[in-house]
């Protein structure tokens, strides 16, 4: 009698551990596919700071980008996703400023960039003769995601990180764009 009675509340305790394993892991399993499936793209521009000075692991690849967002900057739009794992991580922020101050930094960056583009995106860069990854229009307005062709694109520095034959797999390349008929730029940096 003692026996059966200490085996019921045996089985008893083993299925509402079970039970609590399976519902325990079904939450974790919900909430890790909810986190990893997609990647929240942040464009509150209040985060600038936070993001330019902490979230972005390597400054080098943004000391181009401006310490503050300038004074007098107009149509301020941003766009910054961490990436997912092996994803790609991005991080652009576009403004306009008056047009002397934009044709000084048309000048100043042409002199340094190592490679430039009119319009596109970084399919239509990389796939040219000695081509090079670069960006999306992330902050522009279009669906395409494609620079309008009055931008003109200047890569700073494109890094392959693959393995020979997949050269571009991985990667980092930064830099900026600009558009002299709007008196745009759009500071960038891309991984993969």
């Amino acid at each position: 009698m003692q026996q059966s009675l200490f085996v019921k509340i045996a089985t008893v305790g083993l299925f509402s551990v079970g039970s609590s394993s399976i519902i325990a892991g079904s939450f974790l399993f919900t909430k890790t596919s909810n986190h990893t499936g997609t990647t929240q793209i942040i464009t509150d521009i209040s985060r600038y700071q936070e993001i330019r000075n902490h979230k972005w692991s390597d400054i080098n690849q943004i000391k181009h980008f401006p310490v503050d967002i300038p004074g007098g900057a107009k149509a301020v739009s941003m766009a910054y996703s961490p990436g997912l794992m092996q994803g790609s991580s991005f991080f652009q922020i576009r403004f306009q400023q008056p047009p002397e101050q934009i044709q000084k930094l048309l000048l100043r960056y042409s002199k340094i960039a190592d490679h430039q583009y009119w319009g596109g995106d970084t399919n239509s860069h990389s796939s040219q003769s000695n081509g090079v990854p670069t960006t999306f229009f992330y902050t522009g307005e279009s669906e395409t995601e494609a620079f309008p062709n009055t931008y003109q694109i200047f890569v700073f520095k494109a890094q392959a990180q693959g393995q020979p034959g997949f050269k571009w797999n991985h990667g980092h390349s930064y830099g900026v764009a600009i558009d002299s008929s709007t008196s745009e730029i759009v500071y960038w940096v891309e991984k993969w």
